[in-house]
């Protein structure tokens, strides 16, 4: 480069420099008068479910009870040990809040002043950190830092003005390697006082991506596992536990996800349609910016919104698309034996141990099948590592797994069942005729 091209490029780059200054200033006054100075303004009447908002639906989870005093919305967490049904058959000794894993949804509306109780009954001390929110220093949770740990049965006062809106989470932020490993932790929707036209969506739904190590045959979380988590959850489900999305039609979908996974992000792929991504826990997205896409990276500690049209009807997979991650618990620990030839070995070795059977000859797709046709046993409180009988076949994916249901017409949004394809729209096998006319053979190969 010559010195004529550097002066060139000095120039631009100084012209940028100035330039992003003075939209830096123009954005931090935007952001000042936006948010910090929301603070300084008498809080505003609390919102209203179906007035002010439309409420948000959490499969699996329910959302957090409240009522006004003095124009205040309070709310009570409850930190306790919980028994959660991860799936049909298997069980976890785990904490939660309010007596489920995950915890309850909290709504607020961006502008009104809430008040969140928590009562510790664990017995080990607890806080709870805010993820992602705006509020005082005092209230943020971070035990020694902002606050002293909450010992075993006290009850402490969590209390701001929701000076945002969009999807954040909660969790405990005392010994948390613990205490998040064994479920403390939920989801958190602020929605917008005065919405733009393009928010209103007609489904709603919030899914909290998570992991855990619990050993096949046992049922407490082990807090100490590091890298090989064996049940993936989305709200503390893993499939076939996990409950269908079930969507119109024509409508305008939101799917809001929160990741607090110990260790891992995961890419979440939604089959038959294409969304915008529309949020993160940073904010909402102006829409001339929200990048198209049909699988979304959650990062370990974020939250993501996406929004899309239901136009295809049918059964469609949600799913992480980390391949590990769409397996239960019997999908560790195993020797690698793909292609090897164990015909009678099995048997051999049900001379000594009768129930004894090796997995794996052709693929894992084996085990699901075979426990399913009973010619193996989990241990107590496990389950098989991939899914459940489909309507055409077994689905070999369990784990972090759902279900859109998209119908053209419905009496309610409760789980219609299976999809009745139209004739002549499934896939099956070739005919003869068809191999001749198309590949010139007689038969596949």
């Amino acid at each position: 480069m010559n010195r004529r091209d550097m002066l060139k490029t000095g120039a631009l780059v100084g012209g940028a420099v100035a330039l992003g200054a003075a939209n830096s200033g123009a954005a931090e006054s935007q952001w000042s008068e936006s948010y910090a100075g929301v603070a300084q303004q008498p809080a505003l009447a609390p919102g209203l479910p179906g007035k002010d908002y439309t409420p948000v639906i959490t499969p699996d989870i329910s959302s957090l009870p409240w009522k006004v005093v003095d124009g205040v919305k309070v709310f009570h967490l409850v930190a306790e040990e919980v028994w959660h049904d991860f799936a049909p058959g298997f069980k976890g000794k785990c904490w939660g809040y309010n007596g489920a894993v995950h915890g309850p949804t909290i709504e607020a509306v961006e502008g009104e002043r809430i008040r969140i109780y928590v009562t510790n009954k664990l017995k080990a001390p607890t806080t709870v950190h805010w993820h992602g929110v705006f509020l005082p220093n005092g209230m943020d949770g971070v035990g020694g830092l902002n606050q002293r740990a909450i010992q075993p049965g006290e009850t402490f006062k969590y209390e701001w003005t929701v000076r945002q809106s969009g999807t954040f989470m909660y969790h405990s932020h005392h010994d948390e390697m613990t205490q998040m490993a064994m479920g403390m932790m939920g989801m958190m929707v602020f929605h917008p006082r005065k919405p733009s036209p393009d928010y209103k969506v007609d489904r709603d739904f919030a899914i909290m991506l998570s992991e855990w190590r619990i050993d096949p045959g046992t049922s407490t979380p082990n807090p100490n596992e590091m890298n090989d988590f064996n049940v993936l959850t989305m709200n503390a489900k893993c499939y076939p536990g996990t409950e269908p999305l079930v969507a119109k039609m024509g409508d305008r979908v939101r799917l809001r996800f929160g990741n607090l996974s110990a260790m891992d992000h995961h890419s979440i792929h939604l089959h038959g349609h294409y969304f915008k991504i529309t949020a993160t826990n940073g904010g909402r997205i102006p829409t001339a910016a929200q990048p198209p896409g049909s699988t979304l990276f959650v990062p370990v500690g974020d939250t993501q919104d996406v929004e899309f049209i239901a136009s295809e009807p049918g059964d469609w997979a949600i799913h992480c698309h980390m391949t590990h991650h769409v397996m239960n618990q019997m999908g560790h620990d195993f020797p690698n034996v793909v292609g090897v030839q164990k015909e009678g070995f099995d048997q051999k070795v049900r001379d000594l141990l009768p129930a004894y059977m090796m997995m794996g000859e052709h693929g894992m797709g084996e085990h699901g099948i075979h426990v399913e046709a009973g010619h193996m046993e989990v241990p107590k409180n496990s389950i098989p590592m991939v899914g459940a009988r489909g309507p055409f076949d077994y689905i070999t994916m369990g784990g972090m797994f759902t279900i859109l249901k998209v119908r053209e017409q419905l009496a309610s949004y409760d789980d219609p069942g299976w999809y009745k394809h139209p004739p002549g729209t499934v896939a099956d096998v070739a005919s003869v005729d068809e191999l001749r006319r198309d590949l010139g053979k007689t038969r596949p190969g």
